[in-house]
């Protein structure tokens, strides 16, 4: 079944976001997303859930091999980092000229 609405996220391409939880939770260290899957509810972040694909010599790759890539974790593991406080934060939407702007609960500050 299609779903009705887009869903909307406060975690964008670029963002520096701490993991909560699984394998790779570590609250003290931020990373930067490098992609988010909308669709899935997923994000790829740099350096975590790094999963070994075997892939078959091709005319891109003429050698093949093992490579080792990132492989998406869900939206809900990962949590913004707020630079000010050096801490994780939950994310607020306000309206300024028109626009939405993403502020963070620690600090109040823009993102």
């Amino acid at each position: 079944m299609e779903k009705r609405f887009k869903p909307k996220f406060n975690i964008r391409k670029g963002d520096k976001v701490v993991v909560i939880a699984g394998d790779d939770k570590d609250t003290s260290k931020p990373r930067v997303v490098k992609k988010v899957l909308v669709d899935e509810s997923r994000v790829i972040v740099e350096g975590v859930n790094i999963v070994t694909k075997h892939s078959k010599p091709s005319a891109q790759n003429t050698k093949g091999g093992i490579l080792k890539m990132e492989a998406p974790i869900h939206i809900s593991n990962v949590m913004l980092w707020d630079a000010k406080e050096k801490a994780p934060s939950k994310v607020r939407r306000e309206r300024e000229d028109g626009k939405t702007v993403r502020i963070s609960k620690k600090s109040g500050e823009k993102i």
